[in-house]
């Protein structure tokens, strides 16, 4: 990404690249929920897979960069519409006591490309240039894409009827969960699409603001934020901001937790390259084994005889999380081992391999067939929501108290306090999510 913002002549429009891909990934979201509880996953998910194949396309053979965030954009669009998909797949065509082992799946699908992926994109940009990182991509998922589809058609595919439940399953010899099809369930619901684009251009004006520190930014993030409050309490269950219990619940963890960690994970590299002189590569080694014991977290509360305490296992993921982005700070003293980083966030990896893989499961136990979609998007939307808020926040605290003047090791030592205006908030969040779980006992 750094290589093609230089190389297109756009480092200063570097961030939107990546708000671009969260901005159009909310309506995307918005728009699986509906299409799947209405016609089924299967349209959703395959014009996601197009349209992410295509945002690589655009993005890579981009010649600026305005066209590489549209391609961007693009991406994020058919990702949004894809997450939900899977998820409202997950539902139809697995009983609920192999949820928990699918979710942990998930998570092992992508512990290789998370570890592998920056080594690889690294070797690719030396060897062959950026954008055949970018287009080497959608020749990558044709064959297992292939696989998939028939399967998907057969099992998942199509509207559900009330009440009615299939003879098969997606496993052999399992019964199946998947309600029977039958029909198409009506219109999409419009009150919904426009609360879903008011939400994605809510969210972009908010980050567009979050990096202009002058008075003039706080006329587009009033803005944002107007357009993004009346479309949150439309979109999400009722009762999500106050931890009402049951599926509101469920769906603020998501936020907190995966907000939390996002947040906190964004400044690690810099502040390891800018305040202990590391190089990028090593910074980013550093969170290499999270992969991998995040996936192991995913094991561990898919194992059946963890079920009957799965709640407090969130409670321990949370606590875990908190300690994580709690201790990472300490390497802003000098005696303090690097090495510290990693151990840290191995642990707090692990943490979120357990919550979020159980609020998944959750989520789908508190949905019926015909909700599961619209419930899905919300998990999602909840996700993707936090992380827009809380990077646009820890980003502005730590520009305000000098960050932003830091540029490679020669600012190392000079700012320490930036970092800790985003670490100890962050742990904060954390444990307010550790109290959430407590809301989630005997569903």
């Amino acid at each position: 990404m750094p290589v093609a913002a230089r190389e297109l002549d756009g480092v200063s429009l570097y961030a939107f690249a990546f708000s671009g891909y969260f901005t159009t990934s909310l309506f995307g979201m918005v728009l699986a929920g509906q299409w799947s509880d209405r016609k089924g996953p299967l349209g959703a998910l395959t014009t996601g897979i197009g349209a992410f194949a295509a945002g690589l396309v655009v993005a890579g053979t981009a010649q600026a960069m305005w066209v590489f965030i549209l391609g961007r954009a693009v991406q994020g669009f058919g990702g949004g519409l894809v997450i939900v998909a899977l998820y409202v797949v997950v539902g139809r065509a697995y009983p609920e006591r192999l949820r928990p082992a699918i979710m942990a799946a998930f998570a092992a699908g992508w512990v290789v490309p998370s570890v592998v992926g920056p080594l690889a994109a690294g070797a690719v940009t030396e060897r062959l240039g950026w954008r055949w990182v970018f287009l080497g991509i959608p020749v990558l998922v044709v064959f297992p894409v292939a696989l998939a589809l028939p399967q998907i058609r057969r099992r998942a595919g199509g509207p559900v009827t009330e009440g009615a439940q299939g003879a098969r399953s997606m496993v052999e010899g399992v019964p199946d969960a998947r309600p029977v099809v039958e029909g198409v369930r009506g219109a999409f619901d419009r009150r919904r699409i426009r609360l879903a684009l008011a939400i994605s251009l809510g969210a972009g004006l908010l980050q567009y603001a979050a990096q202009d520190l002058r008075w003039q930014a706080l006329v587009p993030g009033l803005l944002g934020g107007a357009l993004l409050v009346p479309a949150v309490l439309g979109l999400l269950p009722r009762g999500t901001w106050r931890a009402a219990r049951g599926l509101p619940s469920v769906v603020l963890l998501r936020g907190v937790a995966a907000g939390a960690f996002i947040s906190a994970e964004s400044f690690v590299p810099l502040m390891l390259v800018t305040q202990r002189g590391l190089s990028p590569t090593l910074a980013g080694f550093s969170l290499a084994a999270g992969g991998v014991t995040w996936a192991v977290g995913s094991w561990v509360q898919a194992r059946p005889r963890m079920e009957p305490h799965r709640e407090r296992l969130m409670t321990l993921g949370m606590v875990l999380v908190a300690a994580a982005i709690a201790t990472v700070p300490a390497v802003l003293v000098a005696g303090v081992p690097v090495w510290t980083v990693a151990v840290a966030w191995a642990f707090g990896c692990f943490g979120m391999g357990l919550v979020i893989a159980s609020v998944s499961v959750l989520m789908l136990r508190l949905s019926t067939p015909q909700e599961a979609g619209a419930n899905s998007a919300a998990l999602q939307i909840s996700d993707a929501l936090s992380n827009v808020v809380l990077l646009a926040a820890t980003g502005a605290a730590f520009a305000a108290l000098g960050g932003g003047s830091m540029t490679g090791a020669a600012g190392a030592g000079h700012r320490p306090a930036a970092f800790v205006a985003v670490f100890l908030p962050m742990t904060c969040v954390a444990l307010a999510g550790a109290w959430v779980t407590t809301r989630l006992r005997d569903l």
